[in-house]
């Protein structure tokens, strides 16, 4: 297999060149599962696992090999498998916090970054024009994307049943500044065509969205043929019902390369502020408008929020999602410092622990 057909670039050849002279190979993880990983190379599909060293330096889940990460292999000889010994530098990733242990995060549960796709060029985020429309659930998926570092594009699926599609635009422009926008349906296999610009040799899609909304069919559709099990909605709310349970790489000849993920409908953020002002440009600028710099926006004279949610020009769902986010940024933030915080006592510990060592060892020698 070609590796530019996998999206292998000067940037990734830059960050292996090291690894070659040690006799190992880059190759593109395709699937993920809990210790075991599927990657793409010049050797065809392999099974691989990483190195003990790897996993031992590990500091947390997005250290680890994601879906789209190119990595340093060694080939096992007379085996269909390989070793993977080092994770390249990442361009983009798409990241959401889970909970690893614990339960939730206030009841003490541990936060940590988990990689849903990696080295994206862009983001399909896919929604169905049925019961499931949900545009607060979009505005998430945008925010999410802007700080990927992958290009966000909205795709509304299931055109052909919607009666109403000018209206559920307009109502998702006024979230997704700065994404294009395409309606279209995957069933009748209609505005298909729209995607074409962005399906080319060497760039990877990501395709994201709740469970039921096609993803996996419009893949299908891609690939020409049905290699993706799919399944119908519930009739009565539209729900899926999780057909895809890992994601997964693929390979479209001549036409790049798209990820396929299981349906996130709680999707936890994992950005900071400068992500959420991307998306949330038109509050921002508001804010900046207020008389007072520390504004609460509740009752102070001179706020542009009050007077935007009273005239009609600011949306109350827009500023109840960006009220909402933001406390879940400022928690992950919190969290994220307390973190940081118990990495550096934990490496003075260690770095106390050496010195003490050292000076019972020249004590011994009689040096001190």
């Amino acid at each position: 297999m070609n590796l530019s057909d996998l999206g292998w670039n000067p940037y990734f050849e830059a960050f292996f060149e090291p690894y070659r002279g040690k006799g190992l190979v880059p190759a593109r993880v395709s699937q993920e599962h809990r210790t075991l990983y599927h990657i793409l190379g010049e050797d065809g599909d392999l099974i691989a696992e990483v190195t003990g060293k790897l996993r031992h330096e590990a500091e947390s889940r997005a250290d680890f090999p994601a879906v789209g990460d190119w990595v340093a292999v060694a080939r096992r000889e007379n085996e269909q498998a390989a070793t993977i010994h080092a994770l390249l530098p990442r361009r983009s990733g798409f990241t959401r916090k889970a909970v690893l242990s614990g339960g939730m995060p206030e009841t003490g549960g541990r936060v940590d970054g988990q990689v849903v796709a990696a080295n994206v060029d862009t983001v399909f985020l896919v929604s169905g024009l049925d019961l499931d429309f949900n545009v607060r659930r979009i505005e998430r998926y945008i925010t999410m994307s802007w700080d990927s570092g992958a290009a966000p594009v909205v795709i509304l699926n299931k055109a052909d049943i919607c009666e109403d599609i000018d209206e559920k635009v307009a109502a998702v422009e006024q979230v997704a500044i700065g994404a294009p926008i395409l309606p279209l349906s995957a069933e009748q296999e209609t505005g298909l065509d729209q995607l074409d610009m962005y399906l080319k040799p060497g760039a990877t899609v990501a395709f994201l969205g709740s469970s039921g909304v096609g993803k996996s069919t419009l893949i299908n559709r891609l690939l020409g043929e049905d290699r993706i099990k799919t399944q119908q909605v519930r009739a009565y709310d539209s729900h899926g019902r999780h057909t895809t349970t890992y994601r997964e790489l693929y390979v479209l000849p001549g036409r790049g390369i798209v990820i396929d993920t299981p349906g996130m409908r709680q999707i936890q953020m994992w950005t900071d502020e400068e992500g959420l002002s991307r998306s949330f440009e038109d509050i921002i600028a508001l804010i900046g408008q207020c008389r007072f710099s520390d504004c609460r926006h509740i009752d102070e004279p001179g706020c542009a929020i009050r007077e935007g949610l009273e005239n009609g020009t600011l949306d109350a769902g827009r500023w109840k999602g960006f009220v909402k986010m933001q406390k879940e940024v400022n928690f992950l933030e919190a969290r994220k410092d307390e973190k940081t915080y118990r990495r550096t006592l934990r490496d003075w510990h260690k770095r106390i622990h050496q010195i003490q060592a050292q000076r019972e060892d020249l004590r011994k020698k009689g040096l001190l």
